[in-house]
């Protein structure tokens, strides 16, 4: 136990330890309004904005990458957003996709109850482009891929835990934010300021770490001493509690942003669709970690030892199949899954908030369950409609309102199949 309990506080402690305090965090700001100044689909650097409203006026010039960032002090308040047109290039001038507007270099948003905003704003030489719905419809639904497989990363590994062990892990949400913190803290400028090539996968194993500490040091002494199943999911929701305010003490209420992997411009794909190549990079590694554990689970010992252990525990163990050692490395997987989750999802968000695991935890829990409890497969199945259901169905309905239809999807299917799309129908009683 001593041993355990050292490993775990090692995690923990590269996860939280090294990471700093940013400087706003300090000031209490803990919202943001972001958002690029993009010309023809390249980014502008150097342009002023003034951002006005609660908190006073802020000003901010465009990055290298055409992005801006400021930090206010209240959402639910109303901000001006102003582009000081003198510092475009010569001959350009900001456009109104409606048409409607006499001063389109000047906008005002709201701060939704997610905690940030985005304002961006359309450069051109006086044309203005329309997208056509159709178009609009084929780019959410590749948005929707691309995050259904970075959800897949986090469900999958939820969906091995509770097929081997049977718990509903509501920690699951802080593994996933622990993956963004220990990536901010290895990667950081004002921390270790590792290469991104070496910091980003090993925030990855010291994910992994950090399961099988969990593991090592919560889960299997309640395994042995024969906790229910409705006690040890409370004792997962205390410990989501207890590392999420962890992180918040460490890393304040204020999102850090992890140094850019790749561009963000859109690069033209066919017709108005387009991807950055940030996100053909993260829908790139999804599939290959998705793959190759799919491989791993259909042909390794392990793999199918965990299978095993799913269908049913007992036969497994008179089989001579190890379970404690088998629930070990799943503990170890999801923690990593995980973890890979949380780095990604930093840079769809983008930023790393304590609370960003949380923000997606219903999400996770959706898709496992349509996709039937404890089955990988499921999980992924259950991921990908959820991700498309939540990006096309934004072109409807407001964005802030925007998972509720998986959440109704959610309840149609458990009414209709209540196994799940790939769950098998069980006798009960």
């Amino acid at each position: 136990m001593p041993i355990a309990l050292i490993v775990l506080a090692l995690a923990l402690f590269i996860g939280l330890a090294l990471v700093p305090t940013p400087a706003h965090a300090a000031e209490g700001d803990p919202y943001r309004i972001t958002g690029n100044v993009h010309l023809d689909g390249e980014p502008l650097e150097g342009v002023a904005l003034t951002i006005d409203g609660a908190g006073g006026e802020q000003e901010v010039e465009t990055d290298a990458d055409g992005r801006w960032t400021v930090f206010v002090p209240e959402n639910d308040s109303e901000y001006t957003v102003t582009l000081d047109e003198e510092t475009l290039p010569e001959g350009i001038a900001v456009v109104d996709e409606t048409g409607e507007d006499d001063s389109p270099n000047e906008r005002e948003l709201t701060v939704g109850p997610g905690g940030f905003a985005t304002m961006n704003f359309f450069i051109g030489e006086g044309e203005r482009n329309t997208v056509g719905a159709f178009d609009q419809f084929l780019q959410r639904l590749l948005q929707g891929v691309n995050f259904g497989l970075m959800l897949a990363l986090a469900s999958i590994g939820l969906s091995l835990v509770y097929g081997t062990t049977k718990l509903s892990n509501f920690a699951h949400a802080e593994m996933v934010t622990f993956g963004g913190v220990v990536a901010a803290g290895l990667t950081g400028a004002a921390s270790l300021a590792l290469p991104l090539w070496i910091g980003l996968p090993l925030a990855v194993v010291v994910s992994g770490v950090l399961g099988y500490a969990l593991d090592l040091v919560l889960w299997r002494p309640l395994r042995r001493k024969g906790v229910g199943i409705v006690q040890t999911m409370i004792v997962s929701i205390g410990l989501s509690l207890a590392m999420r305010y962890a992180f918040q003490f460490f890393i304040g209420g204020s999102t850090l942003q992890l140094p850019q992997l790749a561009s963000t411009a859109k690069i033209p794909l066919f017709g108005a669709v387009s991807l950055s190549p940030m996100e053909m990079i993260s829908m790139g590694i999804a599939i290959v970690v998705i793959v190759a554990f799919a491989v791993w689970l259909s042909t390794s010992r392990i793999g199918k030892a965990t299978r095993a252990i799913s269908d049913n525990p007992s036969l497994a163990a008179a089989s001579g199949i190890d379970v404690d050692r088998v629930v070990r490395i799943v503990w170890i997987l999801s923690g990593a899954l995980a973890g890979l989750a949380g780095v990604l999802y930093a840079y769809y968000r983008p930023g790393v908030r304590f609370d960003m695991g949380m923000q997606i935890l219903l999400l996770v829990f959706a898709a496992v369950t349509l996709g039937g409890l404890g089955t990988a497969y499921g999980a992924l199945v259950g991921s990908i409609i959820i991700g498309i259901i939540v990006e096309v169905s934004s072109l409807w309905i407001p964005a802030d309102l925007r998972f509720v239809p998986a959440l109704v999807l959610l309840i149609v299917i458990l009414l209709v199949r209540p196994q799940g799309i790939l769950g098998r129908r069980e006798r009960i009683g």
